[in-house]
């Protein structure tokens, strides 16, 4: 069982007031915060062993190189990849997702192909595919949702025909936390000769990833969700797809041979690694995966079970507050949206901060699913592995507090 009080004391920028007020910090799909491991991982890099990768003979670049790649050997366990050649380090799940799109979406679509997408879907793995349909003349075609907000099965098998090429997907939605049946997606997509592209952005940091479980053709997700830094990212292909698929960014260490007028490319997994990589990025994101192995990923998932045990019902009881997303905690990440009756979100984030509480609010960087949802705006509360059974109770607190003074004007 996780000892919460003894986790904490890994992240510093948690022991700290705002607005005069103890932090609790709710924005965690936004971005995680960083135990020392981690940045000490990043400050032991920088201030011994810092060398350009794959370069060098000599001491410094031998062992930026061994921790580059033990960083790669890591990742690839952690999700479960059969080989470091399909572990890719990118700047996040966004240029993993267009990547894909350019890369291998050019290859394999062509006109008058449907490629699959959701409501659900962020900006970033919706906008790649709107362009591929754009420049193939191919048909971008919406899933169905159930009610709660996962992708319907049963309503997609009549919608995915024999011109499919692509279903891109989320595993949890940035929203809703709605967790998608990615399994039996990527069996409806293969059925008909087509691809699966998993968006993992809102699911690696919060339950155990098998890609190979998953059947997923490609998986993307970024470091700085999962208690990583910032602009480092992986792509997950499978040997046999990154092999056919090409790279979109050229340059040094991607090659093999560069001749007057062309040139050929490295193997894999460096044919796509274009130019000095964000060493340090992997070093850091090897520093979090150990972290949260060492706390374990199934503790991780019931913790945050167990806050949308606690909050899910008594939520539902406060009047005024629409929540989004399935009621079954079982169902869900730690992502807790909703809205306060004639209330706008961003005075709602706001009111939160004032009580020391970082809330997120806005379209999320998913304005098709606040069209679906008929709402402008949300505001986000989510939840890491953290935070505390006290700090929920707190959040239940000041939600009552907010929705009274901006309703009544009454704290």
């Amino acid at each position: 069982m996780m000892e919460i009080a003894k986790v904490r004391q890994d992240f510093p920028i948690l022991f700290q007031t705002v607005n005069d007020e103890p932090l609790i910090y709710l924005d965690n799909a936004a971005t995680t915060q960083k135990p020392k491991q981690v940045i000490s991982a990043i400050e032991n890099y920088y201030a011994h062993d810092n060398a350009n990768v794959h370069r060098g003979v000599h001491t410094l670049s031998e062992r930026a190189t061994k921790q580059y790649e033990e960083a790669r050997e890591t990742v690839r366990a952690f999700i479960n990849a059969a080989s470091t050649k399909e572990v890719l380090f990118t700047r996040g799940t966004t240029t993993s997702l267009n990547w894909v799109a350019q890369g291998f979406g050019d290859q394999v679509v062509e006109e008058g192909d449907e490629i699959y997408i959701t409501a659900l879907e962020h900006h970033s793995n919706l906008v790649p595919w709107q362009q591929l349909a754009k420049r193939k003349q191919a048909r971008l075609v919406y899933l169905p949702l159930t009610e709660e907000g996962s992708v319907d099965v049963t309503a997609a098998q009549t919608v995915i025909s024999s011109k499919g090429k692509i279903l891109a997907v989320t595993q949890a939605s940035n929203v809703m936390g709605t967790i998608n049946p990615i399994k039996e997606l990527a069996a409806l997509i293969h059925a008909v000769g087509g691809y699966i592209v998993v968006d993992g952005a809102q699911s690696t940091p919060h339950m155990t990833v098998n890609v190979q479980q998953l059947d997923a053709d490609f998986f993307a997700f970024s470091g700085h969700k999962m208690s990583g830094p910032t602009g480092i990212g992986v792509l997950y292909g499978k040997e046999a797809l990154l092999e056919q698929m090409t790279p979109v960014e050229f340059g040094g260490e991607m090659i093999d041979f560069v001749y007057d007028e062309t040139a050929t490319w490295a193997p894999l997994p460096y044919k796509f690694e274009a130019g000095t990589p964000n060493i340090a990025g992997a070093i850091g994101l090897k520093a979090a995966i150990d972290y949260l192995n060492e706390i374990g990923m199934t503790e991780i998932q019931e913790h945050e079970h167990q806050i949308m045990r606690y909050l899910l019902p008594k939520i539902q009881e406060i009047a005024g507050i629409t929540l989004f997303g399935p009621t079954d905690p079982e169902k869900r990440t730690g992502i807790l949206t909703f809205n306060i009756d004639g209330v706008h979100p961003h005075d709602v984030a706001t009111g939160f901060d004032m009580e020391g509480i970082a809330i997120r609010a806005g379209h999320h960087c998913a304005q098709p699913l606040m069209r679906h949802l008929d709402v402008h705006a949300t505001a986000r509360a989510s939840f890491y592995f953290y935070n505390t059974q006290e700090e929920a109770e707190q959040f239940l607190v000041s939600l009552v507090k907010v929705k009274e003074f901006f309703t009544h004007g009454l704290i």
